[in-house]
């Protein structure tokens, strides 16, 4: 089955691309190798999900919202080389979670993302990971996550 596909079973929908706050684009590729920029959530109302993970949102919450940049990492993906399809593997992820000082769960709010991605891309979506604790992340978003990914030429 196409990922696409896939993705729609499961009832997900791309979101647009989003647009670099800076200087900087949104992904680079190198060879068959794609360097994403670090994405932040997002609802579906289009503001910015905020809040600091073990104060402001529970862990289920920071899950889902690092389930919302795996998505958005996606639809860069694709508006990179055109086609899911063209993933040979997600090689890895780097997730910095904004949480209060106790907080001590970043693998779990981390594993929002890396559930997804195994989801859809079953083997070719595992993949070496870092997950870290941030005082602040920029706006005030509670996860941000950035990726590379092998593709196919």
């Amino acid at each position: 089955m196409k990922i696409e596909g896939k993705l729609e079973e499961m009832g997900l929908k791309l979101p647009e691309v989003p647009k670099p706050v800076a200087n900087y684009v949104p992904a680079v590729k190198t060879g068959n190798l794609l360097f994403i920029s670090g994405h932040g959530p997002q609802r579906e109302i289009g503001t910015l999900s905020t809040g600091k993970v073990g104060r402001d949102l529970t862990l289920e919450e920071g899950y889902e919202a690092a389930k919302n940049v795996a998505l958005r990492l996606l639809s860069t993906i694709k508006d990179t080389v055109d086609d899911l399809d063209k993933v040979k593997r997600v090689v890895k992820l780097v997730g910095f979670v904004n949480c209060s000082e106790n907080f001590t769960d970043q693998p779990k709010v981390v594993n929002g993302a890396s559930d997804l991605f195994v989801e859809v891309f079953g083997e070719r979506g595992i993949h070496a990971r870092s997950a870290v604790g941030m005082y602040q992340l920029p706006g005030g978003i509670p996860v941000e996550i950035e990726a590379v990914v092998e593709v196919e030429d």
